[in-house]
């Protein structure tokens, strides 16, 4: 996990960039895993932990006709938390988590169904994730998954002016 937030945070420094983030199954992992980087509080503006799905509408601006209709384990509703990250917080990045970690299926959801989101300038995508593994194992690689997801798209998109 530390190699990925390494090398997003480095490629946010460069390109003199913000990041926030919307967590759900993670619980503030992928914060704990960028703050753990030295140089971060550049680019880190901060984010929110929204496990409770009133919370995905209340704090990150989900809309709840979505969480209704599809509950808080999809891919549109991941793509809202990134958005919502990016744009609550001022940040130039949004990432998002939300997913069933386990030990039991959630909604209809199966252990280990995970959607991982990236919201940026000119860019929105969602990357869903099938993982085996326990409780912790999901949550791991969800958040290096992230990460990943971030990496790519700041590859993949021109700095700003």
């Amino acid at each position: 996990m530390s190699v990925a937030a390494a090398a997003a945070v480095h490629q946010l420094v460069e390109r003199h960039e913000t990041l926030a983030t919307a967590e759900s199954l993670t619980g503030g992992l992928v914060a704990a895993t960028i703050v753990e980087i030295a140089g971060v509080s550049s680019v880190y503006r901060g984010g929110m932990v929204v496990y409770a799905t009133e919370l995905k509408a209340r704090l990150a601006g989900v809309p709840e006709e979505l969480l209704e209709e599809r509950g808080p384990v999809d891919r549109d509703v991941a793509a809202e938390l990134a958005s919502g990250a990016r744009e609550r917080c001022g940040a130039d990045w949004g990432l998002a988590t939300t997913g069933v970690a386990g030990p039991e299926p959630q909604g209809g959801k199966p252990v280990g169904l995970v959607y991982v989101a990236v919201s940026g300038p000119g860019v929105a995508e969602v990357r869903e994730l099938q993982l085996d593994g326990n409780r912790d194992a999901v949550r791991t690689e969800s958040v290096t998954a992230v990460l990943q997801l971030l990496t790519d798209a700041l590859r993949a998109t021109p700095a700003r002016a």
